[in-house]
């Protein structure tokens, strides 16, 4: 009950302070400032003249409120988003404005709004500002510094006002602009806002045009050096449609219309005297190199900065392999056991970005889930990347069990170096695989040693 209650008291708050720090300009925010000193200094008109500077303020600001009543303005906007951006990378875009009304339009700025950033309740009630464990009992109950973190982790940093030039009847104006993410998954608008300030410069009237859109961001990538995956080629039991035609052990799959390109060797000549066309015998080849890039998908307790340095590395990996001659599994349990392809015509390396991007965390399942998808496809594998949240007994036999099925593992855990370690984590994996440990703040550096 009383989690709920801070809950919405810092939600109204927040709505307050939003709606204050745009509707007041920087000189009306110094008039309210000295309104309110004024408003307690002068409570005893007796001792004191301050109430007569109350007065005149107020007077100054319920006159510029009343001026911006009567602000109309018709606009027709159009924002044309990229596909994609990246965690902290500047995203460019732009924003075309058109005056749809029968008047002249000058002095206006215009600000973009994006959807409701303030996180759930149960977002609220279950996260860990990162250091939270180290505050003291009143700020840690009370949760304040929880909810600015919170909402901190929730907004892309945009472009604030930028003004518009003067907008003639049918005018229309194009204005670039640039956000900068600062978390995966889809940044979504709600519209924009035109505003102009009051003939006193006080107080900003506003007209608000809803115009939704979104882009996904796609999950922070770390450069990797030449890495020497593990493995060899291995058999590809059951096909793999569309292959490339390099490499070994082709099976007769059917045959189909000539394309240009096509060898001459495999034009069945038989088939063309019959339909009088050229037709071409197409293969399958049933050897070549895949690997599986493992997601660590089960967080417990407080590690969410943990989780997403977890996902960045896979990214990282995803982008950085070589899917043109070779295949690459991407594994994780999510409200159901994923394993997404890539490579030789089955799938792009930025489907696995898209889907990177808006994997979570798995509260409802158990590692074992994680355990018999990887194993279950062990004998088509060539070599498997392990990225892990922690290190326990479970993710221990995991790796062990792969090492013991002949599958070389490239194991990393992403570790968070204000917690304590493990113990006996290094000796134990040294044993079982290639073991690399990344801490937070130091995941660059820990993949350049790979």
């Amino acid at each position: 009950m009383f989690g709920r209650l801070l809950y919405r008291s810092y939600r109204v708050m927040h709505a307050v302070q939003s709606w204050i720090r745009r509707r007041f300009t920087a000189g009306g925010k110094l008039v309210l400032t000295g309104l309110i000193f004024s408003a307690v200094l002068g409570v005893d008109t007796n001792l004191t003249m301050a109430y007569q500077i109350f007065t005149l303020l107020l007077f100054l600001l319920v006159m510029s409120f009343l001026g911006s009543v009567f602000f109309r303005a018709s606009l027709a906007v159009r924002r044309i988003l990229p596909q994609f951006g990246s965690v902290d990378q500047p995203l460019p875009y732009r924003l075309q404005i058109r005056n749809t009304g029968s008047t002249l339009l000058r002095g206006l700025t215009v600000q973009d709004e994006l959807a409701d950033t303030r996180p759930s309740l149960e977002a609220f009630v279950r996260a860990r500002e990162p250091g939270e464990d180290r505050r003291n009992w009143f700020d840690r109950n009370l949760g304040y510094f929880r909810w600015c973190w919170l909402v901190s982790r929730n907004e892309p940093s945009v472009a604030g006002e930028q003004s518009v030039p003067a907008l003639p009847p049918g005018g229309d104006a194009e204005l670039r602009r640039e956000l900068v993410p600062v978390r995966r998954g889809q940044v979504r608008f709600a519209g924009i806002t035109a505003a102009r300030e009051d003939p006193f410069g006080l107080f900003n009237a506003f007209v608000r045009v809803p115009f939704g859109g979104s882009v996904l961001i796609l999950p922070k990538r770390y450069p990797l050096p030449p890495i020497q995956l593990p493995g060899s080629r291995a058999y590809q039991q059951g096909r793999v449609a569309m292959a490339s035609s390099v490499g070994d052990s082709e099976e007769f799959v059917s045959l189909r219309d000539y394309r240009p390109g096509d060898p001459l060797r495999r034009i069945h000549w038989k088939s063309w005297a019959r339909v009088g066309k050229p037709i071409v015998k197409e293969y399958q080849e049933e050897f070549f190199v895949r690997h599986a890039l493992v997601l660590d998908t089960f967080l417990t307790g407080e590690g969410g900065e943990v989780f997403e340095e977890a996902v960045s590395v896979a990214a990282s990996f995803a982008c950085t392999i070589d899917t043109q001659e070779s295949l690459l599994d991407l594994m994780f349990v999510g409200a159901e056991a994923y394993c997404v392809t890539a490579g030789r015509g089955l799938g792009r390396t930025d489907q696995l970005l898209e889907i990177l991007a808006c994997v979570q965390p798995c509260t409802d399942k158990t590692f074992e889930s994680l355990d018999h998808l990887v194993l279950g496809r062990y004998s088509s594998l060539s070599g498997c990347i392990c990225i892990l949240l922690s290190w326990n007994e479970a993710r221990q036999h995991f790796v062990s069990r792969l090492h013991e099925r002949g599958v070389p593992t490239l194991v990393f855990v992403v570790v968070d170096p204000s917690r304590p370690r493990a113990s006996g984590l290094e000796p134990v994996l040294g044993a079982t695989g290639r073991f690399h440990r990344l801490e937070i703040g130091k995941i660059a550096e820990g993949l350049a040693r790979v």
